[in-house]
């Protein structure tokens, strides 16, 4: 057997092992169903208050009730998938952990594999479990959005999608090198349920940075987890903003949402009233760079733990 057909046998196995554990896969959808169960109960009339209160702070009335339940639904879609990019991906890798756990690793050892193919594998297995994970959350969503009010046009869709490759690939390796540490399942546990909390906060998806304080936003804006939530909320709430924007909204209440609501991310200066005052604005493209780099630094790590792993063995 080539090394090739020893990995997609590896990758199958992984991913059967992933759907085969019921308890795993309802854990990996904790937070998602964490944040719908927010939404539904209070966020999305906090959501829906603020976008009036700018609104009226424009002179700007809105009549299509559907633009506003859109906008609402589709920050709300944006904040669940990045965050489930991560919490996804820790908790599909603990079959990772668990083969370590089980010793499952030395039976794989008698065989005639390499520890190379056996961590490219966890890897690639991880990625497409986390995608397939995140498709079938995003077309929910998309069908939550095509009830209340679907603005998004073609390229807003291919965009949110090259989006979610983005951030399953950053959660794919930060499941892969923090993990790779890991060999208990007391510690397991621990970093999942950590990630599951924490996660949301320190990267801007469970509420606008708008509403952090000053030095706290700074903070959060050097994370590279924020600008995965940065790149789908542009995209997401692109084709609603535009909407406003031909049902009469001025530019100036149109920036001031994208400021409120993270469209606009700005490193330094201060949040005044519906505005920032001073500071840098990071534009969507440099947002993919952060990320991507982030990426490069992350699976240089793997690589390097794959190959000292390799040598102690």
């Amino acid at each position: 057997m080539t090394e090739f057909k020893k990995l997609c046998a590896l990758v199958s196995r992984n991913m059967k092992c992933y759907f085969k554990d019921k308890f795993l896969f309802f854990v990996s959808l904790i937070t998602p169903m964490i944040l719908l169960v927010l939404f539904i109960t209070f966020l999305r009339g906090v959501y829906l208050d603020i976008f009036k209160q700018i609104f009226a702070a424009f002179g700007f009335q809105l009549a299509e009730q559907r633009v506003l339940e859109g906008l609402a639904g589709s920050w709300l879609l944006s904040s669940i998938l990045a965050v489930s990019a991560v919490t996804v991906a820790i908790c599909s890798n603990a079959v990772m952990v668990n083969d370590k756990i089980e010793n499952s690793l030395n039976d794989f050892l008698i065989a005639p594999v390499k520890r190379t193919t056996l961590s490219i594998s966890y890897f690639i297995a991880n990625f497409t479990v986390t995608l397939i994970v995140e498709l079938a959350v995003l077309s929910v969503g998309f069908i939550y959005l095509a009830v209340v009010g679907w603005y998004l046009s073609f390229t807003d869709v291919l965009l949110i999608l090259l989006d979610i490759l983005c951030c399953v690939l950053f959660g794919a390796l930060v499941a892969g090198v923090v993990e790779s540490f890991v060999s208990t399942q007391g510690a397991l546990s621990a970093i999942s349920t950590l990630v599951s909390g924490m996660y949301g906060f320190i990267c801007g998806a469970y509420m606008p940075l708008s509403q952090f304080a000053d030095g706290m936003r700074n903070v959060i804006c050097c994370l590279p987890g924020t600008y995965s939530v940065g790149i789908l909320r542009n995209h997401f709430m692109s084709g609603y903003v535009n909407k406003l924007t031909e049902l009469g909204l001025p530019a100036a209440g149109t920036e001031a949402l994208k400021d409120g609501f993270d469209c606009n991310l700005t490193f330094g200066g201060a949040f005044n009233k519906v505005v920032y005052e001073g500071g840098t604005q990071i534009p969507v493209w440099a947002m993919f760079i952060i990320l991507l780099g982030a990426c490069a630094v992350l699976l240089a790590a793997y690589i390097s733990i794959v190959v000292l792993s390799n040598r102690k063995k």
